[in-house]
Order: C-alpha cells, then sequence, then structure tokens
C-alpha cells in the first residue's frame, strides 16, 4: 500500500531531542520479554553478534542460539547475521553442517532475515572468494565496489534506501539512512529483480535489502542503524505491520558524513575506568593535585552521544593494557554494558597486538581482536603496532599474514580494521631535506621553514618513527586496513580546527576511508573540513565531554552547508 510523502515524513523521528524520545520510545517495548517473539539466531562464530542480540531482546524478543543442524531445521524464524570474507563464511557454514538446512529454510519460505553476510550467502557466489559457491538462491554473483570511481572502498557509513516494492519492513521508516560496511555488493541483474526490495547508491545502484515472501536480507546492519534499525527490527518481528512504499528524495539516499564521537579511556589514580581528555596527549590536571582528568564515565557517556545522535562511538583505551589486554576485565565490560544501549558502530582501540601471558602463553592479535568482537565492538583500531608492521612492509616489501592487520582483516574484512596514526609536524626547509612525502606548510615553523612532513609516533605519542603518515597510510592500506583514524599531536586539545593539511595528504593517498581527528573546538569546524578535504567522517572527544559543543549542533551546521548529514 502506498503512502503519501507527508505520511512518510510525519512517521520519520524528528532531530535533537524529540529524535532521542522515539529511540527511547523504541527502546521501551522491551519491559517484558514476549513469548510470541522468538527467533533463532544462527551465530556461526564471526564478528559482533553480541549488539544483534541485544537489540532483539530490547524489542521484547526472546533469542534462541541454533547450536546445531538438527535445530536449524526445527527452528520457525531465523536471524543470520555476519561479517568478514565471503569465503570464511561459507567455509565455516559447510564445516557446521548449515548449508543444507539454511537452504531448506529459506526455499520453504520460513521467516528468515539475513544481514550482510547473511545476504550475500544467499547469491550464487562472491568475487572475494573465487570459486566458493553460495547458496544460489538468488540470481547472481557479489562483486567489489570499483575504487577506481574515486569513492574509498570499504563502503563505510549511513546511505539511503530506495525501495522498489512494498514491504512491511520499511513501515515508519521512509527516508532515514541506514548502516552499512562493506567492500562488496550484489547489483541489479535481471535474474534477481523479482528479489530486490531496495537498491541503494556508491559508486552505482547496489543491491541494499531482498524479500520474498516472508524471506528477507539487508546488506546493511539494523542492529547498528539506531532507531531505524530497531523499527526495522521490529517490523521483522510483528506479524501485523502495515505494508508501506515510502517515498524517498534523491537527497535522502547519498552516503552521510559522520560524526563520531569518542571516549579516551583510562584508569586513574584510584583505580576507576574514567573518560579523559588531554593538551596534547597529557591527560593530567593541570594544578597541585595532578590527578588524571575525569570526564564521566564511559558507558553512560557512550549511552548519551547514542541518544543523542552520533552515528559512531569509539573507545580508545590509552592505558594500552601494558601487560596483557584480555586480563582488561573492566575494559571488556565496558563494551558488554554499552552494548547494550548502543544501537550504532562501536570501535576499540589499545594494546591489540600479539601477547604471551605470565605463564607464557603466545596469544594472537586475532584471539585478542576476537574477545573485543564478542564483547560487542564492531571494529578494532590498532595503533603502535600497525606502524611496526607498515615499516616491515616498506622495507621487504612482502605480506606475511602474521601481523595483526593482515590476520584479523582476513577473518573479519577490512572494514573490521581501522589504524590510528598519531603524527607530529616537523618542518623542513626544502622537500629535499627529507625522504618522506612533504606539503607547502600552513604557517611558517618555528625557524622560517616553508614545508613539513608529519612524523608517526607510537607508544601514545611519546616516541617518534622513521616514517611518515602519507607512507604509513599507504602500507596499512595495502595491509588490509580498511579505514583510517588520523589524529594530530600538534592540534589535539587546541580546539583551532582540524589540520586540512595533514587530512587533505592521507584521505588523497589511500582509496580507503578517513576519519579526521584532533583540533575541533566549534560546529563548524566539522563542515570545513568536509568542504576543503576528502574525509569521510570527523571525530571530537573533549568539546562533546564538556557539552560545550552538541552533536546536534554540529550536525545542523553540517546540514545548512549542504553536506549530507544524518539527522
Amino acid at each position: 500500500m502506498d503512502v503519501t510523502r507527508g505520511a512518510a515524513m510525519a512517521a520519520r523521528p524528528s532531530k535533537g531531542i524529540q529524535g532521542s524520545r522515539r529511540t527511547r520510545s523504541v527502546l521501551g517495548k522491551a519491559a517484558k520479554e514476549d513469548k510470541g517473539r522468538e527467533v533463532a539466531l544462527l551465530d556461526y562464530g564471526a564478528g559482533n553478534v553480541r549488539s544483534l542480540r541485544n537489540a532483539l531482546r530490547k524489542l521484547g524478543c526472546r533469542v534462541v542460539d541454533i547450536e546445531s543442524p538438527a535445530e536449524l531445521a526445527k527452528a520457525d524464524r531465523v536471524v543470520f547475521p555476519g561479517v568478514g570474507s565471503f569465503g570464511a563464511a561459507v567455509d565455516t557454514l559447510r564445516k557446521k553442517g548449515y548449508m543444507e538446512p539454511l537452504r531448506d529454510h529459506v526455499l520453504q519460505g520460513k521467516p528468515f532475515l539475513g544481514i550482510c553476510i547473511g545476504l550475500q550467502v544467499l547469491f550464487e557466489g562472491s568475487e572475494e572468494s573465487s570459486g566458493v559457491e553460495g547458496l544460489g538462491i538468488v540470481p547472481g554473483v557479489v562483486g567489489k565496489f570499483d575504487a577506481s570511481l574515486g569513492l574509498p572502498v570499504p563502503h563505510i557509513g549511513w546511505s539511503g534506501l530506495e525501495p522498489l516494492q512494498p514491504s512491511k519492513l520499511f513501515n515508519s521508516v521512509g527516508g532515514k539512512r541506514v548502516y552499512f560496511v562493506h567492500s562488496y555488493r550484489a547489483e541489479p541483474v535481471e535474474g534477481n529483480r523479482d528479489w530486490i526490495l531496495s537498491k541503494s547508491e556508491y559508486a552505482g545502484d547496489f543491491i541494499s535489502a531482498i524479500q520474498k515472501g516472508e524471506v528477507y536480507a539487508t546488506q546493511f546492519h539494523p542492529e547498528k542503524s539506531g532507531p531505524t534499525g530497531l523499527r526495522i527490527l521490529e517490523n521483522f518481528l510483528d506479524k501485523d505491520v502495515q505494508v508501506e512504499m515510502p517515498h524517498v528524495s534523491k537527497t535522502d539516499l547519498t552516503l552521510a558524513k559522520r560524526v563520531i564521537a569518542c571516549l579516551d579511556v583510562r584508569t586513574n589514580d584510584s583505580g576507576d575506568l574514567v573518560v579523559t581528555k588531554g593538551d596534547q596527549y597529557d591527560v593530567r590536571e593541570k594544578d597541585d593535585s595532578n590527578e588524571v582528568r575525569n570526564l564521566g564515565k564511559p558507558v553512560e557517556l557512550a549511552g548519551r552521544y547514542f541518544l543523542e545522535g552520533a552515528d559512531e562511538v569509539a573507545f580508545l583505551n590509552i592505558t594500552g593494557f601494558r601487560d596483557f589486554p584480555l586480563s582488561d576485565v573492566p575494559m571488556l565490560e565496558v563494551m558488554k554494558e554499552a552494548s547494550k544501549n548502543v544501537f550504532v558502530p562501536m570501535t576499540v582501540g589499545g594494546g591489540i597486538r600479539d601477547f604471551t601471558d605470565s605463564q607464557g602463553r603466545y596469544y594472537s592479535s586475532l584471539e585478542v581482536a576476537a574477545e573485543y568482537f564478542r564483547s560487542g565492538a564492531d571494529k578494532i583500531s590498532i595503533g603502535s603496532d600497525a606502524v611496526y608492521a607498515a615499516e616491515e612492509y616498506i622495507k621487504t616489501g612482502v605480506k606475511t599474514g602474521r601481523s595483526s592487520i593482515e590476520q584479523i582483516s582476513h577473518v573479519y574484512g577490512a572494514q573490521a580494521v581501522v589504524v590510528s596514526i598519531d603524527p607530529k609536524t616537523i618542518y623542513v626547509p626544502s622537500p629535499d631535506d627529507t625522504d618522506q612525502k612533504t606539503i607547502k606548510a600552513s604557517l611558517p615553523g618555528p625557524n622560517g621553514e616553508e614545508y613539513c612532513w608529519y612524523q608517526c609516533t607510537v607508544s601514545g605519542g611519546r616516541e617518534g618513527r622513521p616514517i611518515g603518515a602519507y607512507e604509513l597510510a599507504r602500507a596499512v592500506e595495502a595491509l588490509g586496513a580498511g579505514e583510517i583514524l588520523l589524529n594530530c599531536i600538534d592540534k589535539d586539545g587546541k580546539g583551532d580546527g582540524f589540520d586540512h593539511g595533514l587530512i587533505g595528504l592521507v584521505a588523497d593517498a589511500v582509496s580507503i576511508p578517513v576519519i579526521a581527528s584532533s583540533g575541533a573546538g566549534k560546529p563548524e569546524h566539522f563542515s570545513q573540513v568536509f568542504q576543503n578535504t576528502n574525509a569521510s567522517a570527523a571525530l571530537a572527544a573533549g568539546i562533546f565531554h564538556r557539552q560545550e559543543v552538541s552533536i546536534d549542533n554540529v550536525k545542523s551546521e553540517m546540514a545548512q552547508h549542504g553536506i549530507p548529514t544524518r539527522l
């Protein structure tokens, strides 16, 4: 049934405080578990399934984990989420005996919701894993986005949906953006047109959702799509939702620039885990107390930023788990607790590397990352370890497969790996005075130098390394990173704007998304960095924690300047 544009818009959550109320109203329906809302969750062990489980439970759903092919065969309503590589997913499904009962469930038309890889596996195969066959239910082969068209790959962020058929799944969500994170996509072809529920646009049209009867699948992540995603999940669960064909404008379809709230987390001198913020990485108060600056509790702040409309939340543990990251139970608990109420992507970083514990047992960075994915993280941020890996790669030109970047991206996909770069400005009289990539300095150096390069650091900015941000970015992209978080030590805590020279240098050097960080002090700084560079997202911390600037102010400023924004 078609609805008018006015009716579709009336169903949309409005921005600001009213949007927060809608979020609370959706979550409020989870007061009691509804026994009539039971789903069987097919968790084959890849990525963050905790957030989906939490979202379903918030909606009053009873979640039962499928633990055998027989249980899958008996299940009535199945949800199949997945991240990572197509080949790894199919291989695991085959080894566990799930492929045939999964195919039977879908072909029988029983209620089904596939998410991300859960959509792609329904197709015949994927260019990501040549020779690996999917379920073959939906005609077509999943292909990679074409980075030569000038857009960053992976496609990370909030894009719109263009419905091609009426569906209950999109009731009350017309015109709202949802969260995507993928490098591969299925394209519309003649053989699969009767399956396509919606398409989206990124370097051309791709299939963002499919439906036939009670079988649904989405390329986007509803559990990470805020109030809109929760509504989509609720529509799937409810039997009596009205079918709609929402009207969507072309401006609603474009990829939004992301606003990310960052929480620098560390233990204070009393042993409590707190959110702090530094001035050029110094997080201690300048008074006689010299205590770690305390700006709030991590879980509470993360929940606040979700309600205020943050597109993502990042947790950076700046104590770095000095001895052994898997023993840092408080940080793992922060992720678990935050995931109960934060339904946008969450990144965690700090100490992600290979470890040997006090008993002599070796843990790979993949094992460390897996624990954080299980605790609620969607992406892992790698810092110092990425610098060492890049230096070795530049030196030898060999991908060993042993670096933390390679290990994690191989299993979970490039989109799950963020490399955090902490550079400082080094001024030189001439580009000939260094082997690193230089730019014309926006202001002369202390001795009148007209050029500069950006030296990468490790150990929280305390040690400089003989590699520039430009060179590091290109190396980690080659190793398999899917995104770059670009800090700037010289700008940290200054509040006078992002370093456009640095951001432009790196964003133009790679084909993966770049997050601008360090220096934001007012809303216009976000608009300016998006207008003057190819940054895909911008991050801030202290100005949000101290409530000097609100996320709503930032997004209103961006929208006023015509920058695609999720409101």
